[in-house]
């Protein structure tokens, strides 16, 4: 017997969280051998590591870092021991893919994960093909202070939000029309990086199909897709959000999730502005990181006017 499940309704699915995974895992031919449940894994452990953002769990590398035990992936997944061992070794650098790396923290102290990046930057000399090829490298010996916990020593996303929400009405974006970027690749990264980064974005935000839909927005689609494969691509610790300096990593977490709706509700606010923006970039980056904490705000607001101007015509 099926659940009797109701329908969503506009962008009520906009109020829940949700684990993402990242589309080029199931389109790029060089994860095409990894099992759909580890892919499903990677995802959960990208997620984790936006608790270990705000917590400030970094090496002494400045490396992001997590806890995610064998029981943390038998009771989320709901597998056995043999399996979670598995999938978590389908992950690794050393015996496959190379999407994780765990480090071992001694006796009785659980292993320390670093969730690689899936995509691979890029180092000066390095040969393309090696780029392309994410080449693995290991940790070493490093030494890491862990905060102490009350009940275990894992990060709890359920325990603690780890999706930052910034919920200031007053962010929208400027008026329609290109605005400024700084076209030199950031410092580290070479082309192939960015154009990575690029063809991501593009794919997350279903790019062709808004440009189909918006044909003579091509400017700004463009622009967009620019501003944030070069966020993404920023060597800075911060980034200047909302009039506030903001984790980078945490400003290319939000980033990497935006799709093709929240695109969309920016180029909307775009049409709807009629007050005069100084600095078009930051305001542009601002609405960018606010679309999936505004949108449903913005949309609701919009439909009670409609209804309101309604009932007072009739």
């Amino acid at each position: 017997m099926p659940l009797q499940l109701d329908y969503y309704y506009g962008n009520e699915a906009e109020q829940y969280s949700f684990y993402r995974i990242p589309k080029i895992l199931f389109t790029d031919p060089l994860f095409k051998g990894i099992s759909v449940e580890a892919k499903v894994l990677y995802g959960l452990l990208l997620d984790r590591m936006g608790l270990s953002v705000k917590n400030n769990w970094l090496d002494g590398e400045g490396r992001v870092y997590i806890i995610f035990t064998i029981a943390d992936v038998m009771e989320t997944l709901g597998c056995a021991e043999q399996k979670a061992n598995k999938l978590l070794n389908e992950l690794d650098c050393t015996k496959g893919v190379g999407l994780i790396e765990r480090v071992r923290r001694g006796l009785g102290k659980p292993n320390v994960i670093y969730v690689k990046n899936f995509i691979c930057r890029a180092k000066p000399g390095q040969p393309e093909s090696q780029i392309k090829n994410c080449e693995n490298h290991k940790s070493g010996d490093v030494k890491i202070t862990i905060q102490e916990m009350r009940k275990s020593q894992t990060n709890n996303t359920d325990l603690n939000n780890t999706d930052f929400s910034d919920t200031d009405p007053s962010i929208y974006p400027a008026k329609a029309g290109a605005f400024p970027v700084d076209n030199a690749s950031p410092a580290g990264y070479g082309i192939d990086q960015m154009e990575a980064y690029r063809e991501l974005i593009k794919e997350n935000i279903d790019y062709d199909y808004l440009l189909h839909d918006h044909p003579y927005d091509r400017e700004r689609l463009d622009g967009f897709v620019e501003l944030m494969a070069e966020t993404c691509c920023s060597s800075r610790k911060s980034i200047r959000i909302n009039q506030g300096d903001m984790s980078t990593e945490v400003v290319k977490s939000r980033f990497l999730k935006l799709d093709s709706g929240h695109i969309q509700y920016v180029m909307d606010c775009l049409d709807r502005n009629t007050t005069l923006i100084g600095n078009i970039r930051a305001y542009t980056l601002s609405a960018l990181f606010n679309a999936p904490v505004t949108i449903s705000q913005y949309y609701a607001s919009l439909v009670s006017h409609d209804m309101a101007a309604g009932f007072g015509s009739g």
